[in-house]
Protein backbone atom coordinates (compact mmCIF):
# COMPACT_ATOMS: atom_id res chain seq x y z
CA UNK A 1 0.00 0.00 0.00
CA UNK A 2 2.91 2.75 0.54
CA UNK A 3 3.99 1.63 -3.06
CA UNK A 4 1.19 2.81 -4.52
CA UNK A 5 0.69 6.01 -2.22
CA UNK A 6 4.16 7.08 -3.01
CA UNK A 7 3.87 5.80 -6.78
CA UNK A 8 0.60 8.55 -6.65
CA UNK A 9 2.24 11.11 -4.81
CA UNK A 10 4.77 11.21 -7.60
CA UNK A 11 2.84 11.36 -10.04
CA UNK A 12 0.38 14.19 -8.47
CA UNK A 13 4.06 16.16 -7.64
CA UNK A 14 4.36 15.57 -11.68
CA UNK A 15 1.37 16.72 -12.38
CA UNK A 16 1.45 19.95 -10.29
CA UNK A 17 5.35 20.99 -11.97
CA UNK A 18 3.85 20.34 -14.99
CA UNK A 19 0.65 23.06 -14.54
CA UNK A 20 3.10 25.44 -12.88
CA UNK A 21 5.64 25.29 -15.77
CA UNK A 22 2.67 26.06 -18.20
CA UNK A 23 1.21 28.37 -16.32
CA UNK A 24 4.79 29.87 -15.67
CA UNK A 25 5.14 30.18 -19.75
CA UNK A 26 1.45 31.31 -19.95
CA UNK A 27 1.84 34.13 -17.81
CA UNK A 28 5.17 35.03 -18.94
CA UNK A 29 5.15 37.88 -20.88
CA UNK A 30 4.35 37.41 -24.80
CA UNK A 31 2.39 34.50 -25.51
CA UNK A 32 4.58 31.96 -26.90
CA UNK A 33 4.05 29.31 -29.17
CA UNK A 34 2.68 26.06 -27.85
CA UNK A 35 5.53 23.12 -27.24
CA UNK A 36 6.41 20.80 -24.45
CA UNK A 37 7.15 21.55 -21.04
CA UNK A 38 10.59 21.81 -20.16
CA UNK A 39 12.68 19.99 -17.23
CA UNK A 40 15.02 22.59 -15.23
CA UNK A 41 18.28 23.55 -16.45
CA UNK A 42 18.01 21.44 -19.91
CA UNK A 43 15.04 22.56 -20.59
CA UNK A 44 13.44 19.91 -24.18
CA UNK A 45 17.53 18.99 -25.28
CA UNK A 46 16.36 14.85 -24.30
CA UNK A 47 13.19 15.55 -26.71
CA UNK A 48 15.79 15.93 -29.71
CA UNK A 49 17.20 12.22 -29.77
CA UNK A 50 20.00 11.73 -32.56
CA UNK A 51 17.42 12.53 -35.07
CA UNK A 52 16.08 15.90 -34.53
CA UNK A 53 14.46 16.65 -38.08
CA UNK A 54 12.43 13.82 -36.65
CA UNK A 55 11.45 13.93 -33.34
CA UNK A 56 10.49 17.61 -34.17
CA UNK A 57 8.25 16.54 -36.78
CA UNK A 58 6.62 14.01 -34.33
CA UNK A 59 6.53 16.72 -31.51
CA UNK A 60 4.73 19.04 -34.00
CA UNK A 61 1.97 16.50 -34.34
CA UNK A 62 0.90 16.97 -30.88
CA UNK A 63 1.83 21.28 -30.36
CA UNK A 64 0.89 22.65 -33.98
CA UNK A 65 2.88 23.49 -37.02
CA UNK A 66 4.49 26.49 -34.68
CA UNK A 67 5.80 24.95 -31.86
CA UNK A 68 8.43 26.48 -28.89
CA UNK A 69 11.11 24.75 -26.75
CA UNK A 70 13.97 25.10 -24.61
CA UNK A 71 17.50 24.00 -25.50
CA UNK A 72 19.70 24.73 -22.48
CA UNK A 73 19.47 28.15 -22.74
CA UNK A 74 18.47 28.66 -25.85
CA UNK A 75 14.73 29.58 -26.58
CA UNK A 76 13.86 27.66 -30.68
CA UNK A 77 10.68 28.26 -32.39
CA UNK A 78 9.61 25.12 -34.94
CA UNK A 79 7.94 25.92 -38.18
CA UNK A 80 6.71 22.92 -39.77
CA UNK A 81 3.82 24.16 -42.60
CA UNK A 82 4.02 25.50 -45.69
CA UNK A 83 1.91 28.27 -44.68
CA UNK A 84 3.91 29.36 -41.90
CA UNK A 85 6.98 28.93 -43.62
CA UNK A 86 5.94 31.47 -46.48
CA UNK A 87 5.07 33.77 -43.32
CA UNK A 88 9.00 32.91 -41.83
CA UNK A 89 10.55 32.95 -45.85
CA UNK A 90 8.70 35.44 -47.56
CA UNK A 91 5.86 37.81 -46.04
CA UNK A 92 8.37 38.77 -42.78
CA UNK A 93 11.74 37.48 -44.34
CA UNK A 94 13.50 40.57 -43.25
CA UNK A 95 11.86 40.11 -39.20
CA UNK A 96 13.27 36.52 -39.32
CA UNK A 97 16.22 37.05 -41.81
CA UNK A 98 19.47 36.84 -39.22
CA UNK A 99 21.39 34.00 -38.21
CA UNK A 100 22.03 31.79 -35.02
CA UNK A 101 25.66 31.55 -35.41
CA UNK A 102 27.28 28.00 -34.16
CA UNK A 103 29.77 28.55 -31.83
CA UNK A 104 31.55 26.39 -34.59
CA UNK A 105 31.07 29.29 -37.12
CA UNK A 106 33.64 31.65 -34.88
CA UNK A 107 36.53 30.14 -35.38
CA UNK A 108 38.15 32.90 -37.33
CA UNK A 109 36.17 35.52 -37.09
CA UNK A 110 34.45 33.38 -39.48
CA UNK A 111 30.95 34.74 -38.99
CA UNK A 112 31.94 38.29 -39.66
CA UNK A 113 32.72 37.46 -42.85
CA UNK A 114 30.66 34.53 -44.09
CA UNK A 115 28.08 35.36 -46.29
CA UNK A 116 26.37 32.07 -44.58
CA UNK A 117 26.34 34.11 -40.91
CA UNK A 118 26.31 37.36 -41.39
CA UNK A 119 23.09 39.47 -40.68
CA UNK A 120 21.92 41.34 -43.26
CA UNK A 121 24.16 44.61 -43.79
CA UNK A 122 25.74 46.29 -46.39
CA UNK A 123 28.78 43.40 -45.97
CA UNK A 124 25.67 40.74 -46.58
CA UNK A 125 24.80 42.72 -49.64
CA UNK A 126 27.82 43.20 -50.83
CA UNK A 127 29.00 39.41 -50.77
CA UNK A 128 25.66 37.91 -52.43
CA UNK A 129 25.74 40.73 -54.91
CA UNK A 130 29.47 39.37 -56.00
CA UNK A 131 28.50 35.63 -55.28
CA UNK A 132 24.81 36.51 -57.75
CA UNK A 133 27.42 38.60 -60.28
CA UNK A 134 30.07 36.88 -60.63
CA UNK A 135 29.98 33.35 -59.46
CA UNK A 136 26.33 32.24 -59.71
CA UNK A 137 25.04 34.65 -62.70
CA UNK A 138 23.74 32.82 -65.67
CA UNK A 139 26.84 34.19 -67.77
CA UNK A 140 28.97 32.73 -65.77
CA UNK A 141 27.36 29.40 -65.42
CA UNK A 142 27.33 29.53 -69.38
CA UNK A 143 30.97 30.27 -69.74
CA UNK A 144 32.00 27.14 -67.15
CA UNK A 145 29.52 24.48 -68.38
CA UNK A 146 32.22 22.59 -70.63
CA UNK A 147 34.32 22.82 -67.61
CA UNK A 148 31.19 20.76 -65.78
CA UNK A 149 30.62 18.66 -68.56
CA UNK A 150 34.82 17.66 -68.56
CA UNK A 151 34.15 17.04 -64.62
CA UNK A 152 30.95 15.05 -65.16
CA UNK A 153 33.02 12.87 -68.24
CA UNK A 154 36.01 12.31 -65.34
CA UNK A 155 32.81 11.04 -62.73
CA UNK A 156 31.65 8.60 -65.71
CA UNK A 157 34.92 7.46 -66.68
CA UNK A 158 35.69 6.99 -62.72
CA UNK A 159 32.62 4.82 -63.18
CA UNK A 160 33.43 2.71 -66.24
CA UNK A 161 37.39 1.71 -64.47
CA UNK A 162 35.56 0.01 -61.74
CA UNK A 163 33.20 -1.31 -64.45
CA UNK A 164 35.87 -2.92 -65.97
CA UNK A 165 37.28 -4.17 -62.77
CA UNK A 166 33.78 -5.37 -61.39
CA UNK A 167 34.13 -3.22 -58.11
CA UNK A 168 31.51 -1.10 -56.52
CA UNK A 169 31.31 2.75 -56.64
CA UNK A 170 30.91 4.21 -53.61
CA UNK A 171 28.18 6.73 -54.71
CA UNK A 172 28.22 9.64 -52.00
CA UNK A 173 32.28 9.73 -51.99
CA UNK A 174 32.91 9.99 -55.69
CA UNK A 175 30.34 12.38 -56.15
CA UNK A 176 32.00 14.77 -53.72
CA UNK A 177 35.53 14.22 -55.58
CA UNK A 178 33.42 15.31 -58.13
CA UNK A 179 32.33 18.52 -56.84
CA UNK A 180 35.12 19.33 -55.10
CA UNK A 181 36.81 19.28 -58.26
CA UNK A 182 34.34 21.01 -60.04
CA UNK A 183 34.46 24.08 -57.40
CA UNK A 184 38.31 24.02 -57.16
CA UNK A 185 38.82 24.53 -61.09
CA UNK A 186 36.38 26.89 -60.88
CA UNK A 187 37.74 28.93 -58.50
CA UNK A 188 41.70 27.93 -58.90
CA UNK A 189 41.66 25.75 -62.11
CA UNK A 190 43.07 23.24 -60.21
CA UNK A 191 41.91 19.63 -59.42
CA UNK A 192 42.00 19.45 -55.68
CA UNK A 193 40.61 15.82 -55.47
CA UNK A 194 41.46 13.19 -57.35
CA UNK A 195 39.49 9.69 -57.44
CA UNK A 196 41.90 7.27 -58.47
CA UNK A 197 44.49 8.97 -56.58
CA UNK A 198 44.70 9.23 -52.49
CA UNK A 199 47.47 12.55 -52.95
CA UNK A 200 44.52 14.94 -52.35
CA UNK A 201 42.90 12.46 -49.66
CA UNK A 202 43.98 14.90 -47.17
CA UNK A 203 41.95 18.05 -48.24
CA UNK A 204 39.22 15.59 -48.85
CA UNK A 205 39.13 14.11 -45.51
CA UNK A 206 39.27 17.59 -44.14
CA UNK A 207 36.16 19.14 -45.63
CA UNK A 208 34.41 16.14 -44.70
CA UNK A 209 35.80 17.00 -40.62
CA UNK A 210 34.43 20.53 -41.48
CA UNK A 211 30.80 19.11 -42.02
CA UNK A 212 31.07 16.41 -39.43
CA UNK A 213 31.98 18.70 -36.50
CA UNK A 214 29.87 21.39 -38.27
CA UNK A 215 26.82 19.00 -37.63
CA UNK A 216 27.12 17.73 -34.04
CA UNK A 217 25.19 19.09 -31.34
CA UNK A 218 26.82 21.06 -28.82
CA UNK A 219 26.44 21.65 -25.72
CA UNK A 220 28.31 25.30 -25.86
CA UNK A 221 25.63 26.89 -28.15
CA UNK A 222 23.02 25.54 -25.55
CA UNK A 223 24.63 26.56 -22.52
CA UNK A 224 26.94 29.88 -23.43
CA UNK A 225 28.81 29.37 -20.36
CA UNK A 226 30.79 26.52 -21.51
CA UNK A 227 32.26 28.49 -24.14
CA UNK A 228 35.90 28.97 -22.50
CA UNK A 229 35.78 24.82 -21.37
CA UNK A 230 34.66 23.67 -25.44
CA UNK A 231 33.57 20.58 -23.03
CA UNK A 232 33.63 18.30 -26.54
CA UNK A 233 36.54 19.72 -28.63
CA UNK A 234 34.23 20.88 -31.18
CA UNK A 235 35.65 24.29 -31.46
CA UNK A 236 39.02 23.49 -31.05
CA UNK A 237 39.11 20.86 -33.46
CA UNK A 238 37.36 23.68 -36.05
CA UNK A 239 40.31 26.12 -35.36
CA UNK A 240 42.83 23.30 -36.68
CA UNK A 241 40.62 22.79 -39.63
CA UNK A 242 40.14 26.42 -41.12
CA UNK A 243 43.82 27.16 -39.75
CA UNK A 244 44.80 24.18 -43.13
CA UNK A 245 41.72 25.33 -44.94
CA UNK A 246 43.00 28.90 -45.07
CA UNK A 247 47.13 27.93 -45.49
CA UNK A 248 45.75 25.99 -48.96
CA UNK A 249 43.84 28.96 -49.84
CA UNK A 250 46.32 31.23 -48.96
CA UNK A 251 49.13 29.41 -51.34
CA UNK A 252 46.45 29.02 -53.79
CA UNK A 253 45.80 33.16 -54.29
CA UNK A 254 49.36 33.65 -53.66
CA UNK A 255 50.45 31.61 -56.55
CA UNK A 256 47.61 33.74 -58.36
CA UNK A 257 49.70 36.76 -57.67
CA UNK A 258 52.90 36.17 -58.57
CA UNK A 259 51.30 34.91 -62.22
CA UNK A 260 49.63 38.15 -62.44
CA UNK A 261 52.86 39.86 -60.84
CA UNK A 262 54.78 38.58 -63.63
CA UNK A 263 52.10 39.04 -66.31
CA UNK A 264 50.92 35.33 -67.11
CA UNK A 265 47.26 35.62 -65.82
CA UNK A 266 45.13 38.58 -64.90
CA UNK A 267 42.09 38.04 -67.01
CA UNK A 268 38.74 36.63 -66.30
CA UNK A 269 39.25 32.34 -66.35
CA UNK A 270 38.49 31.36 -62.97
CA UNK A 271 36.63 33.33 -60.24
CA UNK A 272 40.15 33.99 -57.85
CA UNK A 273 40.92 36.67 -60.67
CA UNK A 274 37.58 37.96 -60.82
CA UNK A 275 37.58 38.46 -56.83
CA UNK A 276 41.44 39.99 -57.77
CA UNK A 277 40.27 41.98 -60.10
CA UNK A 278 37.29 43.57 -58.20
CA UNK A 279 39.47 44.20 -54.50
CA UNK A 280 37.64 47.18 -54.21
CA UNK A 281 35.17 45.43 -53.39
CA UNK A 282 36.47 42.41 -51.42
CA UNK A 283 39.64 42.19 -49.89
CA UNK A 284 41.91 39.16 -49.63
CA UNK A 285 40.18 38.25 -45.69
CA UNK A 286 36.79 38.21 -47.04
CA UNK A 287 38.41 35.83 -50.51
CA UNK A 288 39.30 33.22 -48.26
CA UNK A 289 36.08 33.28 -46.01
CA UNK A 290 34.12 33.08 -49.04
CA UNK A 291 36.33 30.12 -50.61
CA UNK A 292 35.25 27.87 -47.44
CA UNK A 293 31.88 28.66 -48.05
CA UNK A 294 31.63 27.82 -51.30
CA UNK A 295 33.84 24.25 -50.58
CA UNK A 296 31.61 23.36 -47.34
CA UNK A 297 28.68 24.64 -48.88
CA UNK A 298 29.11 23.30 -52.32
CA UNK A 299 30.11 20.21 -51.97
CA UNK A 300 28.31 17.61 -49.63
CA UNK A 301 24.73 18.78 -50.23
CA UNK A 302 25.27 17.80 -53.93
CA UNK A 303 26.74 14.60 -53.26
CA UNK A 304 24.05 13.75 -50.66
CA UNK A 305 21.22 14.49 -52.95
CA UNK A 306 23.22 12.30 -55.86
CA UNK A 307 23.30 9.48 -53.67
CA UNK A 308 19.95 9.80 -52.27
CA UNK A 309 18.46 9.39 -55.68
CA UNK A 310 20.47 6.67 -56.76
CA UNK A 311 19.41 4.87 -53.17
CA UNK A 312 15.88 5.64 -54.12
CA UNK A 313 16.34 4.27 -57.88
CA UNK A 314 17.91 1.33 -56.85
CA UNK A 315 15.03 0.64 -54.22
CA UNK A 316 12.14 1.21 -56.75
CA UNK A 317 13.73 -0.90 -59.44
CA UNK A 318 10.34 0.37 -61.48
CA UNK A 319 11.14 4.13 -61.31
CA UNK A 320 14.91 3.29 -62.93
CA UNK A 321 13.57 1.39 -65.35
CA UNK A 322 11.45 4.39 -66.58
CA UNK A 323 14.31 7.30 -66.04
CA UNK A 324 16.52 5.02 -68.24
CA UNK A 325 13.02 4.48 -70.84
CA UNK A 326 13.47 8.19 -70.62
CA UNK A 327 16.97 8.92 -71.34
CA UNK A 328 17.41 6.33 -74.03
CA UNK A 329 14.55 7.34 -76.37
CA UNK A 330 15.62 11.35 -75.38
CA UNK A 331 19.24 10.84 -75.84
CA UNK A 332 19.84 7.02 -77.04
CA UNK A 333 21.79 4.72 -74.83
CA UNK A 334 25.50 5.26 -73.13
CA UNK A 335 24.84 8.74 -73.80
CA UNK A 336 25.99 11.03 -71.34
CA UNK A 337 22.92 13.78 -70.55
CA UNK A 338 24.17 17.61 -71.53
CA UNK A 339 22.69 20.64 -69.19
CA UNK A 340 20.91 21.41 -72.60
CA UNK A 341 18.85 18.58 -72.20
CA UNK A 342 17.42 18.68 -69.15
CA UNK A 343 14.46 20.66 -69.88
CA UNK A 344 13.50 17.60 -72.22
CA UNK A 345 14.14 15.25 -69.24
CA UNK A 346 10.61 15.80 -67.36
CA UNK A 347 11.01 12.38 -65.79
CA UNK A 348 14.54 12.82 -64.46
CA UNK A 349 13.54 16.64 -63.09
CA UNK A 350 10.51 14.82 -61.22
CA UNK A 351 13.03 12.62 -59.42
CA UNK A 352 15.15 15.39 -58.30
CA UNK A 353 12.36 17.11 -56.89
CA UNK A 354 10.94 13.93 -55.33
CA UNK A 355 14.75 13.07 -53.59
CA UNK A 356 14.88 16.79 -52.45
CA UNK A 357 11.27 16.54 -50.88
CA UNK A 358 11.78 13.09 -49.29
CA UNK A 359 16.02 13.88 -48.39
CA UNK A 360 16.36 18.07 -48.36
CA UNK A 361 19.54 18.43 -47.97
CA UNK A 362 19.57 20.55 -44.72
CA UNK A 363 16.99 19.45 -43.30
CA UNK A 364 16.35 22.80 -41.04
CA UNK A 365 17.95 24.81 -43.67
CA UNK A 366 20.16 27.42 -41.90
CA UNK A 367 18.82 28.61 -38.32
CA UNK A 368 16.95 32.00 -38.38
CA UNK A 369 17.07 34.43 -35.53
CA UNK A 370 15.06 37.52 -34.56
CA UNK A 371 16.65 40.39 -32.94
CA UNK A 372 13.02 41.97 -32.40
CA UNK A 373 9.78 40.02 -31.16
CA UNK A 374 7.95 39.18 -33.58
CA UNK A 375 4.01 38.15 -34.19
CA UNK A 376 3.05 35.53 -36.13
CA UNK A 377 0.03 33.35 -35.75
CA UNK A 378 -1.26 34.75 -32.87
CA UNK A 379 1.80 33.99 -31.24
CA UNK A 380 5.52 35.83 -30.35
CA UNK A 381 8.71 35.02 -31.25
CA UNK A 382 10.78 36.38 -28.91
CA UNK A 383 13.66 38.64 -29.35
CA UNK A 384 16.85 36.08 -29.74
CA UNK A 385 14.96 33.16 -30.12
CA UNK A 386 16.06 30.65 -32.80
CA UNK A 387 14.12 29.94 -35.90
CA UNK A 388 14.24 26.08 -36.86
CA UNK A 389 12.14 25.93 -40.73
CA UNK A 390 11.75 21.89 -40.62
CA UNK A 391 11.83 20.94 -44.43
CA UNK A 392 12.29 17.65 -44.14
CA UNK A 393 8.74 17.68 -41.60
CA UNK A 394 7.21 20.06 -44.48
CA UNK A 395 8.16 17.83 -47.54
CA UNK A 396 6.55 14.50 -45.86
CA UNK A 397 3.38 16.59 -44.36
CA UNK A 398 0.44 14.15 -45.25
CA UNK A 399 -2.07 17.35 -45.35
CA UNK A 400 0.12 18.51 -48.13
CA UNK A 401 1.06 15.36 -50.00
CA UNK A 402 -0.62 12.18 -51.38
CA UNK A 403 1.30 9.44 -50.06
CA UNK A 404 3.81 11.23 -47.67
CA UNK A 405 6.79 8.55 -47.07
CA UNK A 406 6.73 6.86 -50.68
CA UNK A 407 8.75 7.73 -53.18
CA UNK A 408 6.61 9.08 -56.44
CA UNK A 409 8.25 11.21 -58.79
CA UNK A 410 5.22 11.07 -60.99
CA UNK A 411 3.60 12.97 -58.64
CA UNK A 412 5.36 16.56 -60.60
CA UNK A 413 4.74 15.71 -63.73
CA UNK A 414 1.92 17.70 -63.67
CA UNK A 415 2.69 19.86 -61.03
CA UNK A 416 4.14 23.12 -61.24
CA UNK A 417 5.55 23.25 -57.43
CA UNK A 418 9.19 23.48 -58.28
CA UNK A 419 12.05 24.28 -55.96
CA UNK A 420 13.40 27.55 -56.47
CA UNK A 421 12.09 29.24 -53.32
CA UNK A 422 8.32 30.45 -54.57
CA UNK A 423 6.25 27.13 -53.28
CA UNK A 424 6.82 26.74 -49.76
CA UNK A 425 5.82 22.85 -50.16
CA UNK A 426 8.64 22.41 -51.46
CA UNK A 427 12.00 24.02 -50.05
CA UNK A 428 15.13 22.84 -50.02
CA UNK A 429 17.41 25.52 -50.82
CA UNK A 430 15.08 28.23 -48.86
CA UNK A 431 13.80 30.85 -49.98
CA UNK A 432 13.60 34.46 -49.24
CA UNK A 433 16.36 37.21 -49.71
CA UNK A 434 18.49 34.24 -47.33
CA UNK A 435 17.88 31.77 -50.26
CA UNK A 436 20.57 29.44 -51.43
CA UNK A 437 22.94 31.08 -53.45
CA UNK A 438 24.64 28.36 -55.49
CA UNK A 439 20.67 26.95 -55.98
CA UNK A 440 21.18 27.78 -60.15
CA UNK A 441 23.81 25.52 -59.69
CA UNK A 442 22.82 22.61 -58.15
CA UNK A 443 19.60 22.06 -60.64
CA UNK A 444 22.17 22.08 -63.21
CA UNK A 445 24.63 19.73 -62.02
CA UNK A 446 22.69 17.42 -59.89
CA UNK A 447 20.43 15.85 -62.90
CA UNK A 448 23.41 15.76 -65.32
CA UNK A 449 25.98 13.70 -62.56
CA UNK A 450 22.03 11.44 -62.11
CA UNK A 451 21.31 11.24 -65.31
CA UNK A 452 25.00 10.51 -66.82
CA UNK A 453 25.20 7.24 -64.40
CA UNK A 454 22.02 5.80 -64.86
CA UNK A 455 22.19 6.41 -68.38
CA UNK A 456 25.97 5.18 -69.13
CA UNK A 457 25.73 1.78 -67.06
CA UNK A 458 23.50 -0.58 -65.22
CA UNK A 459 23.95 -0.89 -61.29
CA UNK A 460 23.45 -3.66 -58.79
CA UNK A 461 23.63 -3.70 -55.16
CA UNK A 462 26.70 -5.00 -53.49
CA UNK A 463 27.22 -7.65 -51.71
CA UNK A 464 23.77 -9.12 -53.80
CA UNK A 465 21.50 -7.08 -51.21
CA UNK A 466 17.85 -7.05 -52.84
CA UNK A 467 16.43 -3.83 -53.89
CA UNK A 468 14.01 -4.28 -51.02
CA UNK A 469 16.55 -4.51 -48.29
CA UNK A 470 18.24 -1.80 -49.14
CA UNK A 471 19.13 0.25 -45.84
CA UNK A 472 17.53 3.41 -46.20
CA UNK A 473 17.95 4.99 -42.96
CA UNK A 474 19.36 8.40 -42.88
CA UNK A 475 21.99 10.21 -39.86
CA UNK A 476 21.31 13.46 -38.88
CA UNK A 477 23.82 16.40 -39.28
CA UNK A 478 24.59 19.71 -41.45
CA UNK A 479 23.66 17.80 -44.15
CA UNK A 480 21.31 14.50 -44.30
CA UNK A 481 23.51 11.60 -45.26
CA UNK A 482 22.39 7.94 -45.60
CA UNK A 483 23.43 5.82 -42.49
CA UNK A 484 24.87 3.27 -44.84
CA UNK A 485 27.03 4.79 -47.48
CA UNK A 486 25.68 3.70 -50.93
CA UNK A 487 27.61 1.44 -52.65
CA UNK A 488 27.16 -0.06 -56.15
CA UNK A 489 28.75 -2.36 -59.04
CA UNK A 490 28.10 -1.42 -62.76
CA UNK A 491 27.56 -3.22 -65.46
CA UNK A 492 27.90 -2.50 -69.08
CA UNK A 493 24.52 -1.81 -70.82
Amino acid sequence: MEFFSLVLYLLLTYTLLTLLSLLSRSRAGPKLPPGPAPLPVIGNLLKLGDKPHKSLAELAKIHGPIMSLKLGRKTTVVISSPALAKEVLQKQDLAFSSRTVPNAAHVDDHDKYSVVWLPVSDRWRSLRKIMNSHIFSGSRLDANQNLRQKKVQELIDYAGKCCQDGIAVDIGSVIFTTSLNLLSNTIFSVDIANPNQDSAKQFRDLVWQIMVEAGKPNLVDYFPALVKIDPQGIRSRMTDYFKKMFELFGRLIDERLELRRLGESGGEKDVIDILLNINEEIDRTHIEHLCLDLFVAGTDTTSSSVEWAMAELLHSPDTLDRAKAELEKTLGKTKMVQESDIAQLPYLRAIMKETMRLHPPAPFLVPHRVETDVEISGYTVPQGAQVLVNAWAIGRDPSVWTNPTSFMPERFLDSDIDIRGRDFELIPFGAGRRICPGLSLAVQVVPVMLGSLINSFDWKLEGEIKPEELDMDDKFGLTLQKAQPLRVVPFPL
